[in-house]
């Protein structure tokens, strides 16, 4: 396999990728028969501008040469983000309890363009984004229907811990959502 090198970067720098972050989530997704993907890669781009602001943002990406091949990117959950919100089943006394926003990290996105995926890239982005996060647990959504996709998260450690409902203008009804220990 050809050399992947890998890069941590904080919200300035990944500011300056958007447009190669964009292409790489378009070509991850591929195009889907009846589906605008302008649509799609508009969401991504706005959601992934208003996590540059978030606290302790992240990305983490893949080069192969000067190919950008992947990328993952998360930062810390704020309290008032009711990240949990309406989750099922119930969740214990204290799991949404933030610390302040020392808790949980969130990975938001991580994404490996076709050519490229099955081999590895995808883990290494993963592993090497959550070692470099002092939180004590991750978290993440994932679309109800990627049953092949919770299952490489839960063979990643992740644990499925209930579906939340989408919120307004939400792609999908409801979400997901997994948890998994960093310490």
């Amino acid at each position: 396999m050809t050399d992947v090198t890998y890069a941590r970067l904080g919200a300035e720098a990944a500011a300056g990728l958007m447009d190669e972050l964009c292409e790489v989530y378009a070509d991850a997704y591929g195009q889907v028969p009846g589906e605008d993907a302008t649509v799609k890669v508009d969401a991504f781009r706005s959601r992934a501008t208003a996590a540059l602001g978030a606290r302790n943002y992240e990305l983490v990406v893949a080069r192969v040469g000067d190919e950008l091949v992947g990328f993952v990117f998360g930062y810390s959950l704020r309290q008032d983000r009711d990240w949990f919100a309406g989750l099922q089943p119930a969740p214990e006394e204290g799991f949404t309890d933030e610390r302040g926003g020392e808790r949980t990290v969130v990975l938001a996105e991580i994404e490996v363009r076709k050519a490229w995926q099955g081999r590895g890239i995808g883990r290494g982005l993963h592993d090497g984004f959550l070692s470099g996060r002092r939180e004590e647990r991750a978290t993440l959504s994932a679309n109800p229907a990627a049953t092949g996709t919770h299952a490489l998260y839960e063979g990643w450690g992740w644990q499925r811990v209930g579906v939340v409902p989408g919120g307004p203008g939400a792609y999908y009804r409801e979400y997901v959502k997994f948890v998994r220990p960093l310490r």
